[in-house]
């Protein structure tokens, strides 16, 4: 996901921190009053944490810091919103 919305914003820096899980469960990870992993944030603000995220949702935020209009929602016929799609 990631990698994607890196290409398509290009002002965005992202920075991916991946670490073992017991890592995460400790008191100086605490500490740093950082989001419980897995995590999203964008700036300053904890998008998601300790759950997974849809990439449109991120988006979102994304458009919102850099003063982007949202994109018109995708219209869908029946069969789309029956299947998700």
């Amino acid at each position: 996901m990631m990698p994607r919305l890196g290409e398509k914003y290009k002002d965005i820096e992202i920075e991916v921190t991946s670490k073992p899980k017991a890592e995460y469960h400790n008191d100086d990870y605490f500490a740093l009053d950082l989001p419980v992993a897995p995590a999203v944030m964008v700036g300053e603000e904890i998008v998601v944490e300790g759950a997974n995220i849809e990439q449109d949702k991120v988006e979102k935020v994304i458009r919102r810091c850099l003063g982007i209009a949202e994109p018109e929602p995708e219209k869908k016929g029946i069969l789309g919103r029956l299947l998700g799609k």
